[in-house]
């Protein structure tokens, strides 16, 4: 699964690497080393006039991680939502719809993946193996664009409309297989257009968008365990330490 990423870039970084026609922002983003679900998050969205006539315009906003189906009664349902299963979105009632129609890319320089090690390897004060803390980037220091699904959610209560997102898994292969056995999908520039277009499309042929990464592209190190704090953030969290787990 993916259940933490980091995003760092501004608004007018992300809006270049994208090629964003519309950026809807509240404020500057702020860098977020240790993104956590239900915290909020830049993604990019397609857009299409009202009737579905004019161009794709790809649109730079934020939501928040942990998709909201539109016939939840409550957003607490997001906490379950926050991967889709490649294998199965195209059938789960949470995911068939956004699927169909809602589909987005999330900018992120990695995401984090923890490796609990052998029987051998080193246990916690209760006696369970350790999970050591690895972040995943790709070599060249470039923006992963990873594949998601967005939902627009009106909150029964308030009347407000809650924009949130799930990130799509699948087997995780390569070098970083050994760490964890699920991994975020990408989408290469080249079917960007083709995977935000709200369009109909069929399944095999949306499926056909999503890649895992090119053997070789990402990069895996150990990283802190103060990641594992969600309340800790900065730069630091990415940093390479040894190969043995940091003391908690």
């Amino acid at each position: 699964m993916c259940g933490r990423y980091a995003t760092s870039r501004t608004s007018s970084t992300l809006t270049q690497a994208f090629e964003a026609d519309l950026v809807r922002l509240d404020a500057e983003l702020e860098p977020d080393y240790n993104l956590a679900p239900t915290k909020p998050a830049p993604v990019v969205i397609g857009r299409r006039d009202a009737d579905g006539s004019g161009p794709l315009q790809r649109e730079l906003t934020v939501a928040h991680w942990g998709l909201i189906p539109g016939w939840a009664k409550d957003r607490s349902i997001g906490h379950r939502l926050i991967n889709a299963r490649a294998e199965t979105l195209a059938e789960k009632p949470s995911f068939k719809r956004a699927f169909a129609q809602r589909r987005t890319l999330l900018p992120a320089d990695g995401y984090y993946e923890w490796y609990a090690g052998g029987d051998d390897g080193p246990v916690d004060s209760r006696g369970k193996p350790r999970k050591q803390p690895f972040f995943i980037r790709p070599k060249d220091g470039s923006v992963l664009a990873m594949a998601g699904l967005h939902e627009f959610w009106k909150d029964p209560e308030t009347g407000a409309w809650v924009l949130s997102f799930t990130v799509i898994t699948t087997t995780a292969e390569d070098a970083v297989g050994h760490i964890h056995e699920r991994m975020p999908l990408m989408v290469e520039p080249g079917a960007w257009d083709a995977w935000l277009d709200p369009a109909p499309r069929p399944t095999a042929e949306l499926l056909d968008l999503l890649t895992p990464a090119a053997p070789g592209l990402l990069d895996a190190y150990p990283v802190s365990t103060a990641v594992n704090n969600v309340r800790n953030n900065g730069p630091e969290l990415i940093d390479p330490v040894g190969s043995e787990p940091a003391a908690e």
